[in-house]
This record gives structure tokens, C-alpha cells and sequence, in this order.
């Protein structure tokens, strides 16, 4: 399972994730019903013939993390970058859910 940072943002939740020695191909992000998944495999490397493991400490094999995105994410403009196997999601947050600042004006007598 990957490790992941989230920060939220006036703006944005940002979701990172750890995934070394995988490629943007490996992993599929999808949004169902508020849910966001993270699913991908981490496949054992091929050993060449003459060569035997001594220590697997790595996990490999198919992975899944789930959030519940809360409503005030703008699903449709979710933004996946992947860099030296980090992924960054950047949930946008919708216009009206965002803080805003009001002016009052205030009138003296």
C-alpha cells in the first residue's frame, strides 16, 4: 500500500503518493460516487538464470488506496502528475466552497 501526504489548500487538496520503481502506465486513478481510488501492481523484477534472492523485502503485487473526497472537490478537474515515482493528485475545490471576503462597509454618524 502507498504512503501518502495530503494537504489541503485554500484552493485544492493535494494528494501524494510514493510509488518507486513504478511508471504513470502501472497506476489508474479513478472517481466513482466520491470515492477516489489509487489501484496499481508492483510486479517481482525477472531474475536472469544463475541468479537466486537472498532478501525480498519489497512487496509487490496489486495495491488499492481508497478516499472519500469530500463534497466540495471539483471532480471534474482532478489533475494527476507523475514524477521519479511520485504521484500528485490536485483536487480542485469548487468556486462555491471556497473562502471568500466580504467588504462591509461601515457607515459613522
Amino acid at each position: 500500500m502507498p504512503a501518502v501526504n495530503i494537504l489541503e489548500r485554500e484552493d485544492a487538496i493535494v494528494i501524494s503518493a510514493d510509488l518507486p520503481g513504478l511508471k504513470a502506465e502501472d497506476v489508474e486513478v479513478t472517481v466513482d460516487q466520491g470515492t477516489l481510488s489509487i489501484r496499481g501492481e508492483r510486479k517481482l523484477e525477472e531474475k536472469a538464470e544463475g541468479e537466486t534472492y537472498h532478501r525480498v523485502e519489497r512487496v509487490y503485487g496489486l495495491f488499492e488506496r481508497t478516499f472519500t473526497l469530500p463534497n466540495t472537490v471539483d471532480v471534474s478537474k482532478i489533475d494527476a502528475r507523475f514524477k521519479n515515482g511520485e504521484m500528485t493528485l490536485t483536487l480542485p475545490k469548487r468556486e462555491e466552497s471556497k473562502p471568500r471576503s466580504v467588504k462591509i462597509k461601515v457607515e459613522t454618524s
